[in-house]
């Protein structure tokens, strides 16, 4: 029972961590991209 819960924690743990930083990185990205369009644009 104590080996199962760490393990528990660390797979709940880092999943939802992976998912929030690669949104963020997606939408870092995705502002980025607009901003250089609008510069090469205009």
């Amino acid at each position: 029972m104590t080996a199962t819960t760490p393990d528990r924690q660390q797979s709940y743990g880092a999943q939802p961590v992976e998912s929030e930083q690669g949104l963020l990185l997606t939408v870092l990205m995705m502002v980025l991209l607009g901003v250089v369009g609008v510069f090469l644009v205009s």
